[in-house]
């Protein structure tokens, strides 16, 4: 083995999830950008992307709470719901920000699932 292969073979894993994952979503999202630039943001196009996207998302959030899979298994439901809870209020809280729900919710899951698995 030569001295880049030994330097890229932790990252291996890394750079097959870009390119994998990654970046055929961002062609994607590019394209859309592209097409969105004429269109005003209170146009009916543009309210239906909104509603698909949002009720999407509430789908994969739901399907988290209610059947999870992986690691989130481990957490019992009561924390996850707990932690969805603890996202919404940080988002009303901090002026409707996102980053703020996320993080908020996101912290409180991880502290909750670490407390209730080092019992």
């Amino acid at each position: 083995m030569t001295a880049f292969d030994i330097a890229l073979a932790p990252l291996w894993p890394y750079l097959m999830l870009i390119l994998v994952g990654f970046l055929p979503s961002e062609i994607w999202r590019a394209l859309a950008v592209l097409l969105a630039r004429g269109l005003r943001e209170d146009s009916e196009v543009i309210t239906w992307v909104r509603a698909v996207a949002t009720t999407l998302l509430a789908g994969v959030v739901v399907k988290l709470l209610a059947s999870p899979s992986g690691a989130l298994v481990l957490a019992p439901a009561i924390i996850r719901f707990g932690a969805v809870a603890v996202g919404v209020l940080a988002f009303f809280a901090m002026r409707r920000s996102v980053v703020a729900g996320v993080l908020a919710g996101e912290c409180a899951l991880i502290a909750g699932a670490y407390m209730a698995l080092s019992e």
